[in-house]
């Protein structure tokens, strides 16, 4: 019966998420512990890719870590970006998260729905004269850049942080005593194993969330016991309470 769950992901800002109501209804443990950390990369780093930021108009943010690097790396190389500079964001809430670094101009800001780059080709097709620059983790592929040729746009994808292991202490090692881990990422999976290279199918119950997460899990010769998204459930706290409900009735 799994009764303490480790979900490898910061604790939750707000006390309604859903993970506490889980908690709740099935009398369930829930630690959350990153298994990975986003760092920014240096000035020197960045300017061995030979992109100089004041050349682009607009800027593409796939999420809140984008905003994050891609505002603290102009502020170190002193850059100020001019309040003509276009931004687009795959959801409403990066968007809003702009607002950390600069002010909020709805005229100037532009937001998918799904969370997918693809939603935002509409709006930055009706843009083309822009120059677009895209800020990106060390892990990307080369889907978006597939995606914004496929469009004839003018644009650059350039890493600004980069994603490493967050280790588990020699004490955290001894006292884990979890039923089930949930995973986010590939590299979860690989810092799983990097720390616990003696694990092996069925020790203990993993979940993941995405695609290649899972193939991840697969591939490190693990047991994959809750896969998410599904089109039943979408979000990983349904998948998860689907899950639990199973383990009772059974």
């Amino acid at each position: 019966m799994v009764k303490k769950i480790l979900v490898s992901q910061p604790k939750p800002s707000s006390d309604k998420s859903p993970y506490y109501d889980i908690a709740r209804d099935f009398e369930v443990e829930l630690v959350f512990r990153p298994f990975i950390k986003v760092e920014g990369i240096s000035q020197q780093e960045f300017r061995k890719q030979k992109v100089n930021i004041p050349d682009y108009t607009a800027i593409v943010f796939t999420s809140r870590h984008a905003i994050d690097h891609f505002f603290q790396l102009a502020k170190e190389m002193r850059i100020t970006m001019p309040e003509t500079t276009k931004y687009f964001c795959v959801t409403e809430t990066i968007a809003l998260y702009i607002q950390k670094y600069a002010p909020y101009r709805k005229r100037k800001i532009f937001f998918g729905e799904t969370g997918k780059i693809d939603d935002l080709l509409p709006a930055m097709v009706k843009h083309k004269t822009e120059k677009y620059l895209v800020p990106m983790s060390d892990v990307a592929n080369d889907s978006v850049t597939k995606l914004l040729d496929s469009k004839e746009l003018k644009h650059t994808e350039c890493v600004m942080y980069r994603t490493v292991s967050n280790n588990f202490t020699e004490e955290e090692k001894k006292t884990f005593d979890y039923d089930m881990a949930i995973f986010f990422s590939p590299a979860g999976i690989k810092a799983l194993k990097e720390d616990f290279p003696e694990m092996k199918a069925g020790d203990i119950k993993i979940g993941t969330f995405g695609p290649s997460t899972a193939k991840a899990v697969k591939d490190a010769g693990l047991e994959l016991d809750l896969e998410a998204p599904t089109q039943r459930y979408p979000s990983m706290t349904g998948a998860l309470r689907h899950f639990l409900q199973e383990q009772e009735d059974e």
